[in-house]
């Protein structure tokens, strides 16, 4: 049976919401002002440490200051993850329809592992993923293909494939040598047509044939 290993923020839920909610919280407390939405998420991809210093080079921040910042940050988006987080449409039944199948599924993503988790359980999808890898559970992040190796082997299936959403986790594919389906509708920043990957899809109901495809079980 095949295994599937998910990125999360922009590939299995809408988390930019409670991402700019928290840092204008940040910014508030250090008497700076707002950003938009717009801006905050196209900011998300490469991890909290990167969100906080594009936040902080877009306002003109010492940079010096991002260990205070980013502790503000991670404090008040620790207290409230989900509470505008939602799932993409068709998340949840394509996830049970998977496990239930019987295959393993794993999350790989660049967010802090505890919050990972706690959003999961927010969700009721914890039960479903066999390995979760965050941005802090190695010492190196995506793009690095180690994260994505560590789920993989701890799935421990010949076949496997990622499903992610940007520039980021196409080119963690690539290096980790693994079929990647990007999810169109997530926080890329750059035309479909320049990153790499084996399949794209707008609708997760559109992802069991992926996988058929990508990743064929044999009869």
């Amino acid at each position: 049976m095949r295994a599937v290993i998910f990125d999360l923020d922009g590939t299995l839920i809408d988390s930019a919401p409670d991402i700019h909610a928290a840092a204008n919280k940040m910014l508030a407390e250090v008497d700076e002002g707002a950003l938009s939405y717009e801006t905050i998420r196209s900011f998300i991809g490469n991890g909290v440490p990167v969100l906080v210093e594009r936040i902080i080079a877009r306002q003109g921040i010492d940079a010096g200051r991002h260990p205070e910042l980013l502790d503000i940050f991670m404090r008040h988006y620790n207290a409230d993850p989900a509470t505008l987080t939602e799932l993409y449409p068709n998340v949840r039944s394509v996830v049970e329809g998977l496990a239930a199948e019987g295959a393993r599924l794993g999350v790989c993503t660049n967010k802090p592992e505890g919050p990972t988790r706690e959003i999961l359980r927010a969700f009721d999808l914890d039960r479903l993923f066999d390995v979760v890898v965050g941005g802090d559970t190695l010492p190196v992040k995506k793009p690095d293909p180690a994260p994505l190796r560590r789920a993989v082997e701890a799935l421990g299936r010949e076949l496997t494939v990622y499903v992610g959403d940007s520039e980021v986790d196409a080119e963690t594919a690539s290096r980790a040598a693994l079929p990647f389906a990007l999810f169109t509708e997530g926080y890329r920043k750059r035309p479909i047509e320049e990153l790499a990957f084996d399949a794209a899809f707008a609708d997760f109901a559109e992802l069991p044939g992926i996988l058929a495809r990508l990743a064929p079980v044999p009869a």
